[in-house]
């Protein structure tokens, strides 16, 4: 028995060390194993989610790679309300990058990533932190959302629908908002009566199979799933090719290193439509093949059954030749003929209504698999270029694609054609023709943008993408492919201002507010442009227009303008427009390039404009203050922008620079983070704050580097888990605990009104714990929550102060809300009353 146990034990640590450390590692063809692994199965799972990098990536790895599962995520939201940890971009900019992040990161797993939000000016958005679903629909549109998720339900048809989170209030209010939804849906996507004309417009209703919830613990657990098994295809367990998914979520800090180890997956059904036989499978009762289906049909179509099953035999012997491509691709050819017979005799057939619907559709879902397979499996390289990512209304661009035929088989009436939106002109160079093995060819296409082109939109499908097809074994295939890189139509011109946003000082009102427009060129070749700015009523431009040559197209340069606005200006927003004509014709968008390593480069159009507000903002005479910029805030430039003098503290200042010339310094939020010589130089500026000066620390994380016992002067923890620990009312009412502090009256009488008109919340991973040196200002709290006192904490130290703030003064001052800029202000200023 002794020698049994040891046994079984030496086997299970045996399954679980990667594959190379039990038998030599092969060369595996992982291109093609993603394409044969989905024939094995016809089920259909969606993962739904409210923010990119919510999807559950284990599972969904072990799920589409480890067992073919047709596998989805649904997202409501683009993410744009969250943080950025790889540059400064928020909002809509953001939410770009956190989609595009989705997208790398499904390809990784093999799943396909979708959104509710369908623009940059959606009601589904991420409008910051949410405690409850109610406000979260409130925000969003409850009919708008679930209508646009029943509809996607309807079309994509999955068998098996869970949420990644439940609804409960230890959760995000989006993700219980979605949570919600979802099981919602699981009777309304299969009522006829429920959002009626989706099906007056050719939709179906769609009855899932089962709902499931992630289970609150194992006890509660109705299904359990191990999927850390180690797949010697990928030389990776599935929980590390979820954890490499997650690495693309770079503006979010995700990914982790992972070992190869047991993991369960713990599912709650909630819900089923169908027989599960008393056990607790997740797949018991769905069909999990077409050999299933064929058991599911009626008797009286005993021909279908025995081509139902003959097919899933065919689907098998592709999958068993791997990884030989060319027999491969030859029982694929086979296999796309049989699918056709198959679709026509089962739309022929004498089923229930329901039953054909599900069934068409899985076979359909299978000829999009095979043309996946026929296409990898052949070998033909497809390279899709333009000779201009960059198009402008009315340019005519050259689109070139080369074919290269590198396998063994020849691929006949190979034919290309280019996508394009309806009104685009394509005029085509060359037909279909054979392609033998080693043949190469070339097609050029001429593309005429048309005058009323949309202009490029980030969340839309490419404005050109190539259509392949080909013919073999008398089956036809085809194969859709984007271009290399992003296809964009931009304005002739883009601007973009520098200020984006102005302050006016009404203490002391500028005689002179310098504005650079940088003017690019969008146009193929050269263009002249007269730019100019529209300011209020009263206000003086200077000059009034300036007219901006190019040579060439992306050559950009700077305009200098200034602003003077009245003496006698008003309290309140203002804004300033800038406008370029080029050949009569007027634009007035900022075209904001994004672009890193991971996912690409990719715009985001706006209108080009200053935003300005203005209001009496006091600041003391020769303060001057060192920032720490973490590259997460552009705090210390808006700062300037108001005449304040400010310097960024460079490596070499904070190692050995002479700290005590300043009256304050700040760290930009999460500095602690990003910078890892502040880390490393922090012992000085304790030593700084301890000789006399003035520190002020804005908020950070519980693992963004703070050591509650050491980086701080005296003991402070930042609250864990940090979903309780934050004010997300914007309007949350304020009692300041010590008025009479110069903190709330020196420079600026701060008053009830420099709390109105807050962005987003109030505070956000509010200290938990902190010794008892440090004295408190503010009190806030959620509507029916417990008021949290430790905004702003402040101690002295040495001969001087140290102060923590996790209100979001950054998204105030960025945002242009005057009593950020005022409070702000004065905690910095404390350091010359010090």
């Amino acid at each position: 028995m002794k020698f049994m146990s040891y046994l079984l034990s030496l086997l299970l640590v045996l399954s679980f060390l990667p594959f190379s450390d039990v038998v030599h590692s092969e060369e595996h063809d992982v291109e093609l194993w993603n394409a044969v692994k989905p024939l094995d199965t016809t089920v259909t799972f969606l993962n739904t989610g409210a923010h990119p990098d919510d999807e559950r990536s284990d599972f969904l790895a072990y799920l589409s790679r480890g067992l073919g599962v047709k596998t989805s995520s649904l997202i409501a939201n683009r993410g744009e309300g969250g943080q950025n940890e790889i540059g400064q971009e928020l909002g809509n900019a953001l939410g770009i990058i956190r989609s595009r992040e989705m997208i790398e990161a499904a390809k990784i797993t093999g799943v396909k990533a979708y959104h509710l939000s369908e623009t940059t000016s959606d009601p589904i958005y991420d409008f910051g932190f949410s405690k409850t679903p109610d406000e979260t629909l409130e925000k969003w549109g409850e009919e708008l959302t679930y209508e646009r998720l029943i509809r996607f339900i309807r079309t994509y048809q999955p068998d098996i629908l869970m949420p990644s989170f439940r609804n409960s209030d230890t959760q995000h209010g989006h993700h219980r908002a979605i949570s919600k939804l979802s099981e919602r849906a699981f009777e309304d996507a299969a009522n006829p009566d429920v959002f009626p004309d989706q099906l007056k417009e050719g939709l179906s209703v769609w009855q899932v199979k089962k709902f499931y919830l992630p289970a609150e613990s194992e006890e509660a657990a109705t299904t359990s799933i191990e999927v850390g098994d180690y797949d010697p295809i990928y030389e990776m367990s599935y929980p590390q090719i979820g954890e490499e998914s997650r690495y693309m979520h770079k503006s979010q800090g995700m990914g982790s290193e992972v070992g190869v180890a047991p993991k369960q997956i713990l599912l709650d059904l909630e819900k089923s439509s169908v027989e599960t036989a008393g056990t607790d499978e997740l797949f018991e009762g769905i069909p999990y093949d077409f050999k299933a289906w064929a058991e599911e049909l009626p008797k009286s179509e005993k021909s279908l059954k025995i081509h139902f099953a003959k097919f899933q035999k065919s689907l098998e012997g592709i999958i068993s030749s791997y990884p030989d491509r060319g027999e491969t691709f030859d029982k694929t050819q086979k296999a796309l003929k049989e699918v056709e017979k198959l679709e026509n005799k089962t739309a022929k057939a004498k089923l229930d209504d329901q039953m054909k619907k599900d069934l068409l559709h899985k076979i359909s879902l299978k000829k999009e698999q095979l043309n996946a397979v026929s296409f990898v499996a052949s070998e033909l390289n497809v390279d899709a270029t333009s000779e201009s990512n960059i198009l402008t209304k009315g340019q005519d661009v050259e689109v070139t694609v080369e074919l290269v035929n590198e396998g063994e088989k020849k691929l006949k009436k190979a034919k290309v054609e280019l996508l394009t939106p309806k009104g685009w002109k394509v005029a085509k160079n060359g037909k279909s023709a054979d392609l033998k093995p080693g043949e190469e060819r070339k097609m050029t296409f001429t593309v005429r943008v048309p005058e009323d082109a949309d202009y490029y939109h980030a969340y839309k499908e490419p404005a050109i993408q190539t259509k392949v097809s080909f013919e073999s074994a008398g089956a036809k295939s085809t194969h859709v492919q984007d271009l290399d890189g992003t296809i964009a139509v931009l304005p002739d011109v883009g601007i973009t201002l520098n200020p984006e946003d102005i302050v006016v000082n009404r203490a002391e009102v500028q005689d002179e507010i310098p504005v650079v427009a940088k003017v690019k060129n969008y146009r193929d070749g050269a263009a002249s442009s007269q730019v100019t700015l529209s300011a209020p009523e009263g206000w003086e431009v200077s000059p009034q227009e300036v007219t901006v040559q190019f040579d060439k197209s992306q050559e950009e340069k700077d305009v200098t303008f200034t602003l003077s606005p009245p003496e006698d200006i008003g309290e309140g927003n203002f804004k300033v427009d800038a406008q370029a004509v080029v050949d009569g014709e007027t634009f007035s968008s900022t075209v904001q390039e994004i672009s890193y390593d991971h996912i690409g480069t990719f715009y985001y159009l706006y209108d080009s404009k200053v935003n300005g507000v203005a209001f009496e903002l006091l600041t003391p005479d020769n303060l001057k203050v060192g920032y720490i910029e973490s590259g997460f805030d552009k705090v210390a430039d808006y700062l300037r922008n108001v005449g304040m003098d400010i310097t960024s503290l460079t490596e070499d200042d904070l190692a050995s620079g002479d700290l005590s010339q300043y009256d304050t310094i700040v760290t930009g939020i999460r500095a602690y983070l990003s910078r890892k010589d502040l880390v490393a130089n922090n012992p000085r500026l304790k030593e700084y704050v301890e000789n006399g000066g003035h520190l002020v620390v804005q908020y950070h994380k519980p693992n963004d580097g703070w050591r509650e016992n050491e980086t701080a002067p005296y003991p402070l923890t930042i609250g864990n888990p940090s979903i309780r620990w934050r004010v997300t009312d914007e309007n949350a009412e304020v009692t300041v605990l010590q008025p009479e502090s110069p903190l709330f009256n020196y420079p600026n009488s701060i008053t009830g009104s420099d709390w109105d008109n807050w962005i987003q919340e109030r505070g956000l991973y509010y200290p938990m714990n902190w010794d008892d040196r440090y004295e408190t200002f503010v009190r806030m709290a959620d509507p029916n929550e417990d008021s949290f006192d430790g905004g702003i904490l402040m101690a002295e130290y040495g001969e001087g102060t140290y102060l923590y703030t996790n209100l979001v003064f950054y998204r105030q001052i960025q945002g242009g809300v005057p009593g950020g800029y005022r409070i702000f202000t004065n905690l910095l200023s404390y350091g010359k009353t010090n």
